[in-house]
């Protein structure tokens, strides 16, 4: 059964906003490597700068099988999967800021 296509377009505007979060991710860590030296420790930006690729990566290479797995999920009137990765970004993101201000705040 073919679902509403306010909910296909929904889904489809999920995966974009992913996709968006992941280039913001990428940029961020990219931001991060190109901190001057002097800011903040090297290995700590460097490490820094790492999380944030990775979660670029993650949430990239995710988007396109959860639009799949929801998709398949409307078609069959079924539940919806749950968002598997959704706390790994919250707290790996959190974890990146909360370490930047403090960084920040010492180097102040």
């Amino acid at each position: 059964m073919e679902p509403d296509p306010r909910f296909t377009l929904a889904n489809e505007r999920t995966y974009l906003t992913w996709l968006s979060t992941a280039l913001a991710l990428s940029a961020g860590g990219i931001a991060m490597a190109a901190v001057p030296e002097d800011v903040f420790v090297p290995w700590v930006r460097t490490a820094l700068a790492v999380v944030l690729v990775t979660l670029s990566a993650l949430a990239a290479g995710m988007a396109y099988p959860r639009w799949r797995n929801i998709q398949r999920a409307l078609r069959a009137q079924a539940p919806l999967p749950p968002p598997a990765l959704a706390a790994v970004f919250g707290y790996g993101v959190a974890l990146v800021a909360v370490i930047a201000l403090v960084l920040i705040l010492l180097s102040v």
